[in-house]
């Protein structure tokens, strides 16, 4: 187990829910992708080896690789009759007009285009085809997230994701949650990091996640956490834990920022049980001090 240790604890639990957008990829950006290198390597060397993957080596380094269960939109550029969307078999093909079984499993996005342009021309069904290749439904590679988040779930892996991101994508840790991130790798591997490493620390402090992790946030007993209470104009009110150095504004992002009629001037302070009124938005939050904040008018 490898444990990595804090000054300060806050940043990324600010972070809200990222929606999931399907991933589209033309015959250029397949060549153009950060996932994608100008030569194609080998289908083994493009393998999610999760029990490899770390910080510095993205694991999709290739591009994503294709899966049962992955949903795929295949045309070919200036042949309006040749379109088709199709599922990933789970002997890893796809059915294809004029060709039929297609191997499409452990190949990336550009492998598979060009062994489809490959076969249609070998088949004489077209002189020089230009293939597109879309991911219409992400189903094979996925992250596990468990425990004390937003929304916990099996999350699929259709880019390259740090541990940093995985916790947006679910919604941020919820108001319960540890400040401890445990990251389980498919070889067994486990990494303990907290969240403010995640957010101000290197990138090894913030490895990537591979497909076949499990990510868990484990849950703070009642009452061993220093908290702050907010309520008012803000998206979540409610009590959640306070670092060492967390400011106002970082309160605010905490709760989920300010409602529609929130207003930044309209923040009263209750410290120690009375109105200490109104503070600078860089000034600290401290242990039991409750915050409300108020509407503007238009």
């Amino acid at each position: 187990m490898i444990n990595v240790a804090f000054t300060s604890r806050s940043a990324l639990r600010c972070l809200g829910a990222v929606g999931f957008v399907a991933m589209s990829v033309s015959p250029v950006a397949a060549q153009t992708s950060a996932f994608e290198q100008d030569v194609a390597p080998p289908v083994e060397a493009a393998r999610n080896d999760a029990s490899a993957a770390d910080a510095s080596q993205p694991p999709l380094a290739a591009g994503y690789i294709l899966g049962p269960g992955d949903i795929i939109e295949v045309s070919v550029a200036g042949q309006e009759e040749y379109k088709s969307r199709v599922q990933v078999q789970v002997d890893g093909t796809v059915q294809l007009p004029f060709i039929r079984d297609v191997k499409a499993e452990d190949l990336t996005i550009s492998q598979l285009q060009n062994e489809v342009a490959r076969q249609l021309k070998a088949g004489g069904y077209y002189n020089d085809p230009v293939v597109n290749v879309i991911v219409a439904g992400y189903a094979s590679r996925y992250v596990v997230v468990l425990g004390q988040v937003g929304t916990p779930g099996l999350v699929p892996i259709d880019r390259n994701y740090r541990l940093s991101e995985m916790i947006a994508r679910v919604g941020g840790i919820a108001a319960d949650g540890s400040e401890t991130v445990t990251l389980t790798r498919a070889s067994g591997e486990k990494i303990n990091v907290t969240l403010e490493e995640m957010a101000t620390g290197g990138t090894d402090r913030d490895p990537y996640v591979a497909p076949g992790d499990k990510i868990f946030v484990d849950r703070v007993a009642e009452g061993s956490q220093a908290t702050f209470c907010i309520y008012g104009a803000v998206n979540a009110a409610g009590c959640y834990p306070v670092s060492d150095e967390m400011s106002l504004r970082m309160a605010l992002a905490r709760a989920g920022g300010l409602s529609a009629l929130g207003s930044e001037k309209k923040i009263t302070v209750f410290r120690n049980g009375r109105d200490i009124g109104k503070l600078d938005l860089a000034q600290p939050v401290l242990e039991g001090d409750v915050l409300k904040v108020g509407e503007r008018f238009f």
